[in-house]
């Protein structure tokens, strides 16, 4: 039987499965007391009391089973998991998750990233592997280094300000032109190469789009000054892998740290988990608390209940 609150707006949520359905009642009752909040397979639930659905990876044809939903939240900055849906309800809208936490941790991650490449961390763990004390020194420091980001967003502009902080010297690329808050922008295919010049080690923020899906091939490697460094958090269609190898192999391109990858997960054997050159992580670069999102989702409830526009709606011709 249906035993949801009389009146309550129903927000399913798939996402880490029924253990954590507790901790995202208690953080949305700290911002949306009015919430009816359900796990995602639950049987007491009417589909047609559901109004919103916090997701991730929702099984095809799910989504179109509640006739009154009015928002799909994602619960991180990609929608791609929700949108290849081919039975999707289109004339809902769909969020792309932006708590605050997502710019910093994807940040982090981003100077973890151009750290590891300046520092050269690959060879420090190699010869930790093999138990051998090596002395080294690096060639430059982050005040000599050319740091370009691929994308430049809310994410890529907080990415910006934290390796500015470090002593990089950043500057952007956008697909269209846009303000970049104190950073030089490059923008479109015509500006792309200037700025593939100029980058030692490049940043990878992009979403996964026609225009940017393998837009990062031999060519364009090629563009980078030798001996540059990639880091990619953003989508893995924005390399090609087999390119990507080659340029490794001839020194082109020092070191790759990369956290996202075409398919995921990375399937065991791929040459990526064994080269000496790649450092890979399993998608961990961005993350929100469950706290962070939940506020998220909650001033977008705010503003669609008042008749205004949300914030991080999917634009299928922009492609993210």
């Amino acid at each position: 039987m249906d035993d949801t609150k009389a009146g309550s707006p129903v927000l399913l949520v798939r996402s880490g499965g029924a253990a954590a359905l507790p901790a995202w009642q208690s953080a949305f009752a700290a911002v949306r007391p009015d919430l009816d909040v359900r796990g995602w397979n639950d049987p007491d639930v009417d589909p047609a009391s559901v109004r919103y659905v916090l997701v991730w990876e929702p099984e095809a044809g799910r989504l179109a089973q509640y006739p009154n939903l009015e928002v799909i939240f994602s619960t991180a900055a990609g929608v791609d998991h929700i949108i290849r849906d081919p039975h999707r309800p289109l004339h809902v809208p769909v969020i792309r998750m932006g708590a605050d936490d997502m710019a910093q941790t994807v940040g982090e991650y981003a100077c973890l990233g151009a750290l590891a490449i300046l520092r050269d961390l690959p060879r420090i763990l190699a010869s930790e592997r093999r138990q051998n004390f090596e002395r080294f020194e690096g060639t430059r420091t982050a005040r000599t280094t050319r740091a370009g980001i691929m994308g430049m967003g809310k994410i890529g502009q907080a990415t910006a300000h934290m390796l500015q902080g470090i002593g990089f010297q950043v500057h952007g690329w956008t697909r269209t032109p846009r303000g970049g808050e104190g950073v030089r922008c490059y923008s479109g295919p015509a500006e792309l190469d200037a700025f593939l010049a100029a980058t030692d080690i490049l940043v990878g923020i992009l979403p996964d789009t026609p225009e940017t899906r393998w837009l990062l091939n031999a060519e364009r490697l090629a563009k980078l000054p030798s001996g540059a460094g990639v880091v990619n958090v953003g989508r893995g269609t924005l390399i090609v892998m087999r390119d990507l190898l080659a340029a490794l192999d001839s020194g082109q391109i020092s070191t790759a740290v990369l956290d996202v990858f075409e398919p995921e997960p990375l399937p065991p054997g791929d040459a990526a988990w064994t080269h000496e050159r790649i450092l890979v992580s399993g998608h961990v670069a961005g993350f929100a608390s469950r706290e962070g999102r939940a506020e998220w989702v909650a001033q977008c409830l705010a503003r669609h209940e008042a008749g205004l526009v949300m914030g991080n709606i999917y634009d299928p011709e922009r492609g993210y």
